[in-house]
């Protein structure tokens, strides 16, 4: 019984959570950079290419992890998700 419950168990939770890179990442409602707008106040105090990560939810039971990367004219570019949909 153990031997088929614990690999259902790791399917079933590598399939909870999915993860997107790349450069045609678009924002989605939820994201900082949404509808092409950027937060009204610069990151002035954050380094050039540093990195941080902004979390929301984006309906019920569905946790979005973003990562930004903080641009050379203090702009933001949206460089990951990852999706965890939360069942419990």
């Amino acid at each position: 019984m153990f031997r088929i419950a614990l690999p259902l168990i790791a399917a079933f939770a590598l399939a909870a959570c999915t993860a997107v890179d790349g450069p045609g990442l678009e924002p989605i409602p939820g994201s900082i950079t949404y509808g092409g707008h950027q937060p009204r106040t610069k990151l002035t105090k954050a380094p050039v290419g540093s990195t941080f990560e902004h979390q929301f939810y984006d309906g019920p039971g569905r946790q979005v992890f973003e990562t930004y990367r903080i641009q050379p004219d203090r702009s933001l570019l949206l460089i990951h998700r990852r999706v965890r949909l939360d069942y419990f």
